[in-house]
């Protein structure tokens, strides 16, 4: 018998293949037309986004009113952003006074300028940057954002907003991602002591919610300090939430130890390393590779947690848009407020996510057909 495929293959070598095997056709018949079922659900799928998309654009643009003093100027059925615009600056810096801001400007630039290439594969001068990131950065930070060496000084009751948000998340982020390393080696140490005591921590911070350590580290804990000692609100939320934060992190990083075979273990004390080169070496890149997606979703979780800083009064960005839209020139726009809140948690937590993605295929090691 012959084989037909064989002689069309030969007859026609340079035939390309149907335009239905390959690009967006095909890619539609393989994941929303494959079969009857699907189609169904392709179909009702599209219905409800023709039914839901069109309204919800209309309120959020077209019919939206941009400008205005206060809600009263808002004349039209769609959204009144012109809240956003007139609150605008007062939900990037929070209280903090008009003629300094661009020290809040210059802090986030120098952050962002010196901390993006070190997530970029391939850029020179990694380590340099990291040391300036890591070591050098949160002094020239604190000095910008609080002030002193010449500069007016803004006390942290004046600090609020997105600026205050990003705060929080960054230095809990960049504490908490070490110190779980450590105590996730900590609890699995063949010390006893060293392991109790790694146990113990980790238990205790996630035996508790987040918002009764931030009452007992901002309420509770200046009663067990000596009269007149200050210890600064924004400086107890960020080492409760930092603590917090390690502990969950702990159990990730413990879970990517575990998912590494006993025989790099073995091998790894056959060539004589000491614990940490072995550790630093040989396991932990390895294990810290395998819990990427929860790295990363700790952290996620962890920036949107910030929000809970309202119950010590610290005016974070949901809480300055909540107070916005509770003031009497703005009633009625709680909508448009949280619709905004939402949007901007959105973009970074989708960022980390993505990253998260670009990481994963970068250091993927694994062989598929």
């Amino acid at each position: 018998m012959t084989d037909l495929s064989y002689v069309r293959k030969e007859s026609h070598p340079d035939l390309p293949p149907p335009k239905s095997e390959v690009g967006v056709i095909a890619w539609l018949r393989q994941n929303l037309f494959s079969n009857w079922v699907n189609t169904l659900l392709t179909a009702a799928a599209l219905y409800l986004l023709y039914k839901a998309v069109p309204p919800l654009f209309n309120w959020m643009f077209w019919e939206a009113d941009w400008s205005g003093k206060t809600y009263q100027d808002c004349t039209s059925d769609g959204a009144c952003w012109a809240m956003v615009r007139v609150r605008f600056d007062q939900f990037m810096y929070g209280f903090y006074p008009v003629d300094e801001r661009w020290r809040i400007n210059l802090g986030f630039l120098l952050l962002l300028g010196t901390g993006i290439p070190l997530l970029i594969e391939g850029v020179p001068f990694k380590k340099y940057l990291a040391i300036f990131v890591f070591l050098i950065y949160p002094f020239i930070a604190f000095m910008l954002f609080y002030g002193g060496m010449g500069l007016t000084v803004v006390e942290t009751n004046e600090w609020g907003g997105l600026m205050l948000t990003l705060v929080l998340a960054t230095v809990t982020i960049i504490v908490s991602l070490p110190l779980g390393v450590v105590f996730a080696l900590g609890r699995r140490s063949n010390m006893p002591v060293v392991r109790i005591i790694c146990v113990a921590f980790i238990e205790l911070w996630r035996g508790v919610p987040l918002i009764t350590v931030l009452f007992m580290g901002s309420v509770m804990l200046p009663l067990f300090l000596p009269p007149g000692t200050h210890f600064d609100k924004i400086l107890r939320t960020l080492i409760v939430m930092a603590f917090f934060a390690a502990a969950y992190m702990a159990e990730v990083v413990r879970g990517g130890l575990q998912a590494i075979p006993k025989g790099q273990f073995e091998a790894a004390q056959a060539m004589g390393l000491s614990y940490w080169k072995m550790m630093g070496l040989i396991i932990l890149p390895q294990a810290l590779k395998i819990v990427i997606p929860g790295i990363v979703n700790t952290f996620i979780g962890l920036f949107k947690d910030t929000t809970l800083v309202l119950v010590i009064g610290l005016l974070d960005f949901l809480s300055i848009i909540q107070s916005a839209t509770t003031h009497k020139n703005w009633l009625g726009t709680a909508t448009e407020g949280y619709v905004f809140a939402a949007c901007i948690y959105w973009i970074f937590c989708f960022g980390m996510s993505r990253y998260s993605i670009t990481l994963e295929r970068r250091l993927d090691t694994t062989h598929r057909d």
